[in-house]
């Protein structure tokens, strides 16, 4: 117990952090195992893939949530979804002052590292804040869902669950569902899909800009009242959202028999924004998801942009899109023979660009691990049909992991358990982040103050 205990003392934040999701998912799917969760159908494995894409509100999913889990089941998911997507980081970094009783300001500091938080201020605050625009946006859209969105729905109980469940699911970005098509069904409902749509850019842009923008309510005139990241990063997602709906309109335009070729211009314009939106966080779609209806060119973007992913402190994940734009700041510096990297008259330190830089090599060698795994040897489950996969279909599920998304193609169901464990894996270095991780393998070490002499290398 004592040994126990020193251990427990000496975690840092990081690794109290990995140590606190692998718990969390280890009780959790012993609870969604049990028969008053789900079904037969349901085993420990299945439970333990659900859990773990509910926990880095990801959507990836090998049961159908609507048939395979009971009530409590599903309330038990959405817990679960609200658990890794309101602050996976921020709920273990409170539990860390409880169970080791420290608050010194370097402890102080390391959590708001942990959060990618600026400043000194507590863990407390933070949390309210959090927990406070959650509560009000899952419940405004809910009300609106349940009024105006899902009015097929004749019993009102099931209407109710069924727009709190896919509120807190949007929110999040988990991209859980009730429907074993997602929102397939709801393509021509306009309600539901710009509710839908603004729950998953409101969660993905992050708590820090949605308090930020409120602060400012009164002042938004004035533009630069606003933070820089704020300013980057509502930027950077509504330049990302457009880029994504023309761009798949340009690719499925020249495709044959793709996914819009059959509808009119304002079908086709709809459904591209609504899944440029989900594309990038959230997972939900409006319209099947496969090879077949979607080119290569269109799943090619999408990958794209799952990788690029949402924004720092929201729900999505992804190299975010603050490191996306500081790439492209970068590019566009170097490219004009500047040596500071300026964003609207605000100049970019250099360990920014380096943690961009880190963050972005480190999340694509872990994809390209994981499709390599995936690539090597047979890892499906031997169903008809499953030998067919392409290796744009595996990467575009790697990515689709990694970056806590949950579009499918096909792949999931039909991988075996090595495979779905690539998967699992995926999802959970996604959720937490590759600085994150290393920072719980290999620990803080001290600055090198050593200099060493300068040599140039041809680029």
């Amino acid at each position: 117990m004592k040994r126990l205990q020193s251990w427990r003392h000496r975690l840092t934040v990081p690794q109290f952090t990995l140590v606190t999701g692998l718990l969390v998912i280890a009780f959790g799917t012993l609870v969604m195992a049990s028969p008053l969760c789900s079904t037969r159908q349901v085993g420990l494995w299945e439970a333990l893939f659900t859990v773990t894409s509910a926990i880095t509100v990801t959507g990836l999913s090998i049961i159908d949530v609507g048939t395979d889990l009971t009530f409590f089941g599903q309330v038990a998911l959405a817990g679960l979804i609200l658990t890794g997507g309101l602050g996976l980081m921020a709920i273990t970094t409170f539990l860390q002052g409880f169970v080791q009783g420290r608050s010194g300001l370097r402890h102080r500091l390391d959590k708001g590292r942990a959060l990618d938080e600026f400043g000194v201020g507590g863990i407390g605050p933070t949390l309210n804040q959090i927990l406070l625009i959650a509560a009000a946006v899952i419940g405004i859209g809910t009300l609106i869902l349940y009024n105006f969105g899902f009015t097929d729905i004749p019993d009102r109980g099931q209407r109710l669950w069924a727009s709190l469940f896919h509120c807190i699911s949007a929110y999040n970005n988990a991209g859980f569902g009730l429907w074993r098509d997602s929102l397939v069904g709801y393509r021509s409902q306009p309600i539901v899909n710009v509710v839908i749509g603004l729950l998953i850019v409101m969660g993905g842009i992050g708590w820090r800009v949605t308090n930020d923008i409120w602060v400012n309510r009164f002042r938004l005139g004035r533009i630069r009242r606003l933070s820089l990241h704020t300013r980057l990063v509502i930027r950077t997602t509504f330049g990302l959202i457009v880029i994504g709906m023309l761009g798949l309109l340009f690719t499925e335009h020249f495709a044959t028999e793709g996914m819009v070729e059959q509808m009119n211009l304002l079908e086709k314009l709809f459904v591209t924004l609504f899944q440029s939106i989900t594309t990038r966080t959230a997972g939900f779609n409006t319209i099947p998801i496969s090879a077949e209806t979607i080119s290569d060119s269109g799943l090619l973007l999408m990958i794209a942009l799952m990788f690029i992913g949402a924004s720092p402190g929201g729900t999505g994940g992804g190299i975010k899109t603050t490191t996306f734009a500081a790439l492209v700041a970068a590019t566009r510096s170097t490219l004009r023979g500047h040596d500071e990297v300026v964003v609207r008259n605000r100049e970019i330190p250099a360990k920014v660009i380096l943690k961009a830089v880190g963050v972005t090599l480190g999340s694509l060698l872990f994809v390209l691990g994981m499709a390599l795994l995936l690539g090597l040897g047979n890892t499906t489950a031997g169903t008809p049909g499953s030998e067919a996969f392409t290796f744009l279909e595996k990467l575009f599920t790697c990515i689709s992991a990694f970056g806590t998304v949950g579009l499918d193609v096909g792949v999931t169901s039909q991988l075996n358990r090595w495979g779905q464990l690539v998967l699992m894996i995926g999802m959970f270095v996604g959720r937490i982040g590759i600085l994150l991780l290393l920072s719980a393998v290999y620990g803080s070490r001290p600055q090198n103050r050593v200099g060493y002499p300068r040599e140039d290398l041809y680029i």
